[in-house]
């Protein structure tokens, strides 16, 4: 037992002195630190604690709002006084993801990290580099006494990935400063100027457990990317859940198909990666010969995209009851008729989602049913439009609708002056042209700009993969050259 536990030791000895020796070393030291405290959505008690610390501890003014922002102010440095007062925002919450063979607890452990050629990635969880990576830059700048910048407040923002409360309880006075970088973006090529919004989409229903029928099938299904439902919705990745009620669908009509459980999905803002059902049919190795050949067809489909997919129908058994072979015919229905993945493609800009909903999470449990969609547009009545197709579906299915944490998405504004100097920066310092773009995830700039109509905004920042997945992972070479980029945007701010 001492040897274990001592080989443990060791292994994150060797993993933090790997993180510790790659450069630029004050930012993957600050990365590592983070990564030690626990930060899920909507716990962020101890990431906000551990963030007051922080900018006490350097002396700077340091303050927590009524939401739980953290905001710490650093004055210019010597010559910079005449230059634009800036807002550097990150947010403090990450997606907790992991793979189903990894032990692992998001609200009592740091996240464990290693090396992987120019990637740093985590042990079978996602790494927080969304949006660690902007923080721990943050951190960098805000503890240094040798980078030049004009004064600046640090705003570090709670809850982004699950509902935006963070942005949304920021009031109105709390910040000064004119131009608010945003370090969220995952292409280090890219100066996004726009961003989608989002409504989450709800729907539960209450069912009579009747008890089986039949013989018992358990269907799972593992081995998909995932991925983040704003910025791969477009990338033809599988959802667990659709091709859940795709299979289900097999047994509605011929084989008295009841459903006992299903557990598909997990955060609205990640593409469902698993998904597991326990059902009850007349025959099990009927139903199975027929889902077969429709397991088969489905493989097939994804073999260039999804090389990982695993799907597997076998006889099964459970303590579980499953509810009427009507009521499972109609949830079953309802999940073949939501609509999943792009909704509509931009029309002015080439190439972006204008609109997209993910069905991120299906519940049922000894009869209680809950479905979990985030439908995204850049376009307020098209954001609608898919809600409202959502709810159609629902309420066809005599379920109950909700609608709630919607946010706007942020409107471009290409000639503000911050974003005409990053672009002459880049183009000077890498001799390449960036790409100006509007993204489908959904920013915080939108939301702050409710309330600070004249700020300029812009996001940018580092090249991360595989963000909301256990996948996730962060280019070195990519954070070397954010940061060289970020030092000189902060030279050169524009004068008041």
């Amino acid at each position: 037992m001492v040897s274990l536990i001592l080989f443990v030791f060791l292994m994150k000895y060797f993993f933090i002195m790997q993180i510790n020796q790659l450069e630029p070393q004050a930012i993957w030291k600050n990365f590592l630190a983070l990564n030690t405290v626990p930060r899920p959505s909507k716990k962020e008690e101890k990431v906000i604690a551990f963030m007051k610390t922080f900018g006490e501890n350097l002396g700077l003014e340091t303050k927590v709002d009524e939401v739980g922002n953290v905001i710490i102010k650093k004055p210019a440095t010597a010559g910079m006084e005449n230059r634009k007062p800036i807002v550097l925002q990150s947010h403090l919450d990450m997606v907790c993801q992991k793979n189903n063979d990894v032990d692992f607890d998001f609200d009592t452990q740091g996240i464990i990290m290693e090396t992987d050629g120019d990637w740093v990635k985590a042990k079978g969880t996602t790494l927080g580099a969304d949006n660690g990576m902007g923080v721990a830059t943050i951190m960098t700048i805000l503890e240094s006494s040798s980078i030049a910048h004009p004064a600046l407040e640090a705003l570090f923002t709670i809850d982004e990935e699950t509902g935006m409360t963070g942005a949304i309880g920021l009031k109105p006075g709390e910040l000064h400063g004119e131009i608010l970088l945003n370090l969220d973006t995952e292409e280090d090529d890219e100066i996004d100027i726009g961003c989608a919004g989002g409504i989450d989409v709800s729907a539960n229903a209450k069912y009579t457990v009747v008890g089986n029928k039949g013989e018992v099938v358990k269907i799972n299904i593992s081995g998909l990317q995932g991925g983040h439902s704003g910025m791969d919705i477009h990338k033809g990745f599988g959802n667990a859940n659709m091709i859940l009620g795709r299979l289900l669908f097999v047994g509605i009509n011929v084989h008295d198909l009841q459903l006992i459980s299903i557990d598909g999905g997990g955060l609205r803002n990640a593409i469902p990666r698993e998904a597991v059902a326990y059902i009850s049919v007349k025959n099990a190795n009927d139903f199975i010969e027929d889902a077969i050949i429709l397991k088969n067809e489905i493989v097939n489909e994804f073999a260039n995209v999804e090389k990982e997919l695993k799907i597997t129908i076998e006889p099964s058994s459970t303590d579980d009851f499953g509810i009427d072979v009507s009521d499972s015919k109609k949830i079953v229905l309802t999940l073949k008729s939501l609509h999943n993945g792009v909704f509509r493609m931009s029309p002015e800009v080439e190439g972006l989602v204008e609109s997209s909903n993910n069905v991120a999470r299906v519940e049922l449990k000894e009869g209680d049913l809950k479905i979990l969609n985030l439908s995204r547009s850049s376009v307020e009545s098209t954001k609608l439009a898919v809600a409202e197709q959502l709810k159609a579906v629902f309420e066809l299915a005599d379920m109950n609708v909700v609608f709630s944490g919607s946010y706007p998405g942020w409107k471009p504004n290409p000639n503000a002056e911050i974003i005409k100097t990053m672009v002459e920066i880049y183009e000077k310092k890498f001799q390449d042209k960036p790409m100006v773009v509007a993204c489908h995830a959904g920013l915080e700039c939108g939301i702050i700009g409710a309330n600070y109509p004249n700020m300029e905004m812009v996001s940018f920042g580092p090249t991360i993969r595989g963000a909301h997945s256990p996948d996730e992972r962060v280019s070195v070479a990519s954070v070397q050259k954010f940061w060289n980029y970020l030092q000189d945007i902060l030279a050169n701010i524009p004068l008041k």
